[in-house]
């Protein structure tokens, strides 16, 4: 069975995610199968895996570091927030239902099992997993039945770092208040500290470290610095959405939509040089881009009429009307047509006009599709007549079904992946079917990742450059997934400058009930 270590935070956003990922990177580099878990996940960021099954995209993300093929074994539950009081609850990669916090809280007990049993496959297949918790363990109103903190460090016996954020303020009250609010065999557990995210001087703060020892009875394992690491990020929290709205030579504007998803589909465009990709929440920050996106969305209707009453919905129109190239993945893509009924109440129920940029209507399903799929964009001309020919992949992952009327092409054709890991595209061309469409300037897709391969992001680049009469070939195109590659490797080695990872090793190898039978072979 598989050693295991655990990653809790003072708060949510304290770094669990990328203190993680680089743990599996370092693993990984030294020899060992690794894999990450997380029992329960609440983000909107999520991903399909081959199997046709939906996860939590920090996981997958914390896999690539590992080197491995993402599995839901990895995020057993999947809470994907529909409302400030309710979510849509995934688990084993299959929606359950939509629940209420209440609800869910009563019922998760029950998902107890399955969450054990996924780790269970795991640790079979792999000699350390390295487990994040969600938000801070000293949730007191929420201890009971826990599945994600102590309570799983409890059952599956895993030793926990517990990490706190200096660079929001107030980490020695983070990291000792969350240990005096816990349980004496809670507190057990916790084997080291780290302080994540410090800018400055560190001789300056040894002295704090020495008096945080002390009150918390607890090793300070390491202070990791601030980093600018470009990875995949797990919710709405992510920093992204607070940059400086600097515009570049070529110019992005993505629509921050309350219930934004899968917004990791656009940092393609981030890793290249001259490309500015800039979140906006209101006309007024949305200027006058090259390109306009409209993301994913948990509820794709409630997110429209957001727009609608806050004056973003008449500007992307003017825009559109400009010549502005307007694009839309999944949910973004549905706001783009005409009409979207929800006849089953999967969303907020009834039906609503759509922004009438593309010929297109959508029924709310009651049946999720989730499939990888690979493609190919259609012959196009005009804004973005580039990407004809131009090979994709990525996932569709939507209750919708759109309908193209007269008017429109479709944007891409797309076939499924064959659902058993190592075999290629079921099909082939044949298979193929249409998918999305386009008109003019306006562009959607039911693609989540239509830009992550290298060439489909330079040609779109390329495209706006043109329209711009801007000659964009100093611009540098990324293959992004050696740069993600690239990036884990700055992570890992960030981390073992800073951290103890002699003293991690051993309290990896010592877990809570005493030295392993392999224990010594790991240090070494």
């Amino acid at each position: 069975m598989a050693k295991t270590i655990m990653i809790q935070g003072t708060m949510s956003n304290a770094g669990k995610s990328l203190l993680a990922a680089g743990l599996c990177r370092i693993f990984k580099q030294d020899g060992y199968r690794v894999a990450p878990f997380k029992s329960q996940n609440m983000a909107l960021n999520s991903f399909i895996t081959r199997e046709g099954l939906e996860m939590g995209r920090a996981q997958v993300m914390q896999a690539e570091a590992a080197g491995i093929q993402p599995s839901v074994d990895m995020n057993p539950i999947l809470l994907k927030p529909t409302n400030d009081t309710g979510s849509q609850v995934i688990v084993n990669g299959e929606v359950l239902g939509n629940m209420s916090a209440r609800d869910y809280f009563a019922y998760k007990k029950k998902l107890v099992p399955a969450v054990l049993e996924a780790f269970e496959r795991l640790s079979k297949k792999y000699d350390i997993i390295v487990i994040e918790g969600a938000g801070s363990p000293a949730e007191i109103n929420l201890k009971q039945d826990d599945l994600v903190n102590m309570g799983l460090a409890k059952m599956v016996k895993a030793p926990v770092l517990l990490v706190g954020d200096i660079d929001r303020g107030g980490v020695f009250a983070q990291l000792v208040g969350t240990v005096m609010l816990l349980e004496e065999e809670e507190r057990a557990l916790i084997k080291g500290l780290v302080i994540n995210k410090f800018r400055g001087d560190k001789t300056i703060l040894d002295p704090g470290i020495v008096m945080l020892e002390e009150r918390a009875g607890i090793p300070v394992v390491g202070v990791a610095p601030y980093m600018q690491i470009q990875v995949e990020d797990e919710d709405s929290l992510t920093e992204r959405f607070e940059r400086p709205q600097t515009v570049g030579v070529i110019d992005i504007a993505v629509i921050r939509l309350p219930r934004i998803s899968n917004f990791t589909d656009f940092n393609p465009f981030e890793s290249m040089d001259g490309v500015s990709l800039r979140y906006v929440r209101s006309a007024a920050e949305l200027k006058n881009p090259d390109m306009i996106i409209l993301p994913g969305t948990k509820n794709t209707m409630e997110d429209l009429l957001w727009m609608r009453q806050n004056g973003l919905e008449a500007a992307i129109l003017k825009a559109a009307a400009a010549g502005t190239v307007i694009f839309g993945v999944c949910g973004g893509y549905q706001m783009l047509g005409e009409t979207l009924k929800d006849p089953l109440g999967a969303e907020a129920g009834g039906e609503i006009r759509g922004m009438g940029l593309l010929p297109v209507d959508t029924v709310f399903a009651g049946q999720k599709t989730r499939t990888r799929v690979t493609g190919v964009f259609t012959q196009m001309d005009g804004c973005l007549a580039e990407l004809s020919g131009t090979e994709l992949e990525g996932y569709e992952i939507h209750m919708g079904v759109s309908t193209r009327k007269d008017g429109c092409r479709s944007l891409t054709e797309i076939s499924n992946y064959a659902h058993s890991a190592g075999t290629a595209a079921a099909g082939g061309d044949a298979a193929r079917k249409p998918d999305g469409a386009f008109r003019e300037n306006v562009f959607g897709t039911y693609v989540h990742g239509v830009f992550d391969r290298e060439q489909v992001a330079k040609a779109v680049v390329t495209a706006l450059g043109r329209r711009k009469g801007i000659d964009v070939s100093g611009i540098t195109s990324v293959d992004f997934a050696a740069f993600k590659e690239q990036q884990y490797d700055i992570l890992a080695a960030t981390l073992r400058e800073h951290l103890n990872m002699e003293k991690i090793y051993e309290i990896l190898n010592t877990g809570i009930e005493g030295p392993s039978a392999t224990g010594k072979e790991m240090a070494e």
